[in-house]
C-alpha cells in the first residue's frame, strides 16, 4: 500500500512547497496555486488548530470586557455610596484593568502565545517606565494614600502644599483647588502628601478672633463693657455651649496700646463674613464711646551737652587711616 501522510504532515508539506528554483522575491500566484492543492482535511487541521482557537480567543476577550465592566462597577458601587466617590472610581479602574489583564493572558495562553515570555517582557518593560517615570509614580503613591487615609474630600477647604483653595476633584496623579480668588490650581498629590495639610471645614465651627488695641488712657472695665456689647450685638451669628460663645480678654500691655481679644464662636461657612462684621461692630462701639485707638508711637529724647549735634556726629565719625607708604632707596 502506498505511504500516506497525515494532515499535519500535509499542511505542513503544502505550506513549505516552493519551485526548486525560487527566488527571493514573493510569488503570489504560487501561493495561491498552494492554497488550492490543500486537502479539506488540510483546511479542517489548519481550522481547527489556529483559526477557531483565535476566534474563541477574540470572544472570550470580548465577553471579559463586559463581565469586567459589571463586576467593577459591582464593586465600586459600596466604596461610592458609603465611603467616598474618588475612591470608588479608583477601585472601579483597577478592577476592571486587573481583570482584563488575566482575561487577556488567559486567552492568548489557549492559542499557544508565550505568556511566560510575555509577561517577562512586561516587567522588564514597567520596570524602565518605573525608573523613567520616578515623580509621576511617586504622584501616583502619593494618590493611593490620599484615597486611603482620606485627610480631606471633594468641597473642603484646605491649606496644602502652600496652597489654600477648594478642593473641586482628587485625582490618581493631581488634587485640584480653587482659589478663593476663582482660581483653578492643579497640585502634584507629593506635594500634598509630603507636606503638612491644614483642613479648615473639616470642623462646622469656628472661632473669630479679632485683637483690639486701645489707649492707655482708657478704663478697663468701660472697654472691656464696650467689646461685650459689641459681641452680643452678633449673638443671632453666635454658637452657644460648652467652650463655645465669646470671651474678651486682655491680652498684652505693648508699646502704644492696651491689647484686647474679642473671640467669638461661629459656623465655619460664615468666618469671613463673621469676621468682618464683628470688627465693625467693635469700632462703632468704641467711637460712641470716646475710646481711642492709638497709632504706633515712639518716644525720642534728646540729651543736651556742651558740643552740638554736628560736633557729637563728627566725633563719632570713623575717620579712615592713611595708608603706610615704603622708602625705596
Amino acid at each position: 500500500m502506498p505511504e500516506t501522510s497525515s494532515p499535519a504532515e500535509t499542511a505542513e508539506v503544502a505550506a513549505n512547497a516552493a519551485p526548486a528554483n525560487q527566488t527571493s522575491d514573493f510569488d503570489l500566484m504560487a501561493e495561491i496555486d498552494s492554497i488550492r492543492n490543500l486537502s479539506s482535511e488540510d483546511l479542517n487541521y489548519l481550522l481547527m488548530t489556529y483559526a477557531l482557537p483565535a476566534v474563541a480567543a477574540l470572544a472570550a476577550i470580548l465577553v471579559g470586557y463586559f463581565v469586567a465592566k459589571f463586576v467593577s462597577r459591582v464593586v465600586s458601587a459600596p466604596v461610592i455610596k458609603r465611603v467616598d466617590e474618588t475612591l470608588g472610581r479608583f477601585v472601579a479602574k483597577f478592577t476592571f484593568y486587573s481583570l482584563m489583564a488575566g482575561i487577556t493572558l488567559g486567552a492568548l495562553s489557549k492559542i499557544g502565545a508565550p505568556v511566560t515570555g510575555l509577561a517577562a517582557l512586561i516587567a522588564a518593560a514597567g520596570f524602565a517606565v518605573g525608573l523613567a517615570f520616578q515623580g509621576t509614580l511617586s504622584n501616583f503613591a502619593s494618590g493611593i494614600l490620599l484615597l486611603v487615609f482620606r485627610p480631606f474630600k471633594v468641597g473642603d477647604t484646605i491649606n496644602a502644599g502652600g496652597i489654600t483653595g477648594k478642593v473641586n476633584e482628587i485625582d490618581l496623579f493631581t488634587v485640584t483647588l480653587d482659589t478663593p480668588d476663582n482660581r483653578r490650581i492643579i497640585v502634584p498629590n507629593s506635594s500634598i502628601s509630603g507636606g503638612t495639610i491644614e483642613n479648615i471645614s473639616f470642623h462646622r465651627q469656628r472661632r473669630v478672633e479679632v485683637l483690639v488695641g486701645v489707649e492707655y488712657s482708657a478704663d478697663i472695665e468701660q472697654t472691656r463693657q464696650v467689646l461685650k456689647e459689641a459681641a452680643e450685638a452678633m449673638r443671632s451669628h453666635l454658637i452657644d455651649g460648652p467652650n463655645r460663645g465669646y470671651a474678651i480678654v486682655l491680652d498684652n500691655l505693648g508699646a502704644s496700646s492696651v491689647d484686647w481679644k474679642v473671640r467669638f464662636w461661629a459656623a465655619s461657612s460664615d468666618y469671613w463674613s463673621v469676621r468682618e462684621m464683628l470688627t465693625g461692630e467693635i469700632k462703632q462701639r468704641l467711637d460712641a464711646a470716646n475710646i481711642g485707638i492709638p497709632f504706633p508711637q515712639m518716644d525720642i529724647h534728646v540729651i543736651s551737652g556742651s558740643d552740638s549735634p554736628e560736633t557729637e556726629l563728627e566725633r563719632q565719625r570713623v575717620r579712615p587711616r592713611p595708608r603706610s607708604t615704603r622708602q625705596t632707596a
